[in-house]
């Protein structure tokens, strides 16, 4: 396969050629690249003979050449993992042609199933398995087949969560909806937004750093995450629920629309939130079903309950057990991927180019 870098026309309809045709990722849109610019990576937008679109982050290593790339939830392939030799064909071209200008590590955690074998037929075109870039590995999937609607999706939702959710709808509790793109919505289900988004965004980091503190994991500094959302919401990729109680926000569910599913990225509430309102992140994860339904998604993807280093499924009395089942209550079951992998094209400047990143950092403090 031949690769070259995108055309301006080209770049003009990026997004739909990586993040709306199925099996597609937010990760390879325009927007993100911008965002991991300010990191200091460079993006490089590829296209191939075989009309494939491939976002490529790449940064070299201080002082001595060479550098290292990612390609962020990519190359992608159609859901389920298409043709998986035609996936990993097109995984060891790109790793080739950034071999060839001098990058010498590829690494790459495309979103294909474990199932299909990808995994294998990578291994033997010469990447091996990393720790995850991202928190999860796995995720929990809610299908959603065509000609669905609220009650045949309601049906399969556990006794327990049907009455929470119902509960909810009867409080005093309203969802608004953040959202540039999809479904136009009929005034039923949320509420329009009732504050800016910059201070919408800001609340739902302290709720989600908040959450993360109760839950024992940490979040990173608000510059990393909250200019991202921004973004993301402008291009139509990101949409954010909100639950309130009366003006006070009590709890809130960050989404990625792309391929043909709503993906589940962050959930956070507020301190006593669950006491006052059992069925409050219910409720959000109810809503968020629904809108995927009338914008004819095939998938809600709940997102992962695993963690590294392991990445298994949580086991009863283990931290992220109780998520588990409050996803699975919905009739979402685990979909193991296959997870993260790099090629190491020259191990000696790889080494030392590592040493040489290393060093930078401690320079720069």
């Amino acid at each position: 396969m031949n690769l070259r870098d995108a055309t301006p026309a080209e770049l003009e309809g990026w997004d739909a050629r990586t993040v709306d045709v199925p099996g597609g990722h937010v990760y390879q849109s325009l927007a993100w690249a911008e965002h991991r610019r300010s990191s200091g990576w460079a993006a490089r937008h590829l296209v191939g003979d075989d009309d494939a679109a491939v976002l490529v982050l790449t940064r070299a290593w201080p002082w001595i050449g060479g550098g290292s790339a990612y390609i962020p939830r990519g190359p992608i392939a159609p859901a389920g993992g298409g043709d998986v030799a035609a996936a990993s064909e097109r995984l060891l071209a790109v790793s080739d042609h950034l071999a060839r200008s001098g990058i010498d590590v590829v690494a790459s955690d495309a979103e294909i199933e474990a199932e299909t074998g990808y995994g294998e037929r990578i291994r033997v075109a010469g990447f091996g398995p990393i720790p995850e870039i991202q928190p999860s590995r796995h995720r929990m999937s809610l299908a959603l087949p065509a000609g669905s609607d609220d009650d045949t999706i309601r049906g399969g939702i556990g006794k327990s969560t049907r009455q929470r959710i119902k509960a909810a709808e009867g409080s005093d509790l309203t969802i608004a909806r953040y959202d540039t793109a999809g479904w136009a919505g009929d005034g039923t289900l949320f509420d329009a937004p009732a504050r800016p988004l910059d201070e919408v965004l800001d609340t739902f980091y302290d709720l989600l750093a908040g959450t993360g503190g109760r839950r024992g994991f940490s979040l990173g500094p608000r510059r990393l995450f909250v200019p991202w959302w921004r973004l993301a919401h402008e291009a139509g990729h990101l949409v954010h629920l909100e639950a309130l109680d009366g003006p006070t926000p009590v709890g809130g569910l960050l989404l990625y629309r792309h391929g043909t599913r709503l993906s589940t990225v962050h959930s956070g509430d507020a301190p006593g939130a669950r006491d006052a309102h059992p069925g409050v992140m219910h409720l959000l994860r109810w809503r968020a079903i629904q809108l995927a339904l009338r914008e004819g998604r095939t998938e809600m993807d709940l997102g992962g309950v695993d963690t590294g280093p392991a990445h298994r499924l949580p086991g009863e009395g283990e931290p992220m057990h109780g998520l588990y089942e409050h996803k699975r209550s919905f009739g979402a079951t685990w979909v193991e991927m296959t997870g993260a992998h790099e090629r190491v094209i020259r191990p000696w400047r790889y080494a030392l180019g590592r040493l040489t990143a290393r060093g930078a950092r401690i320079v720069r403090r």
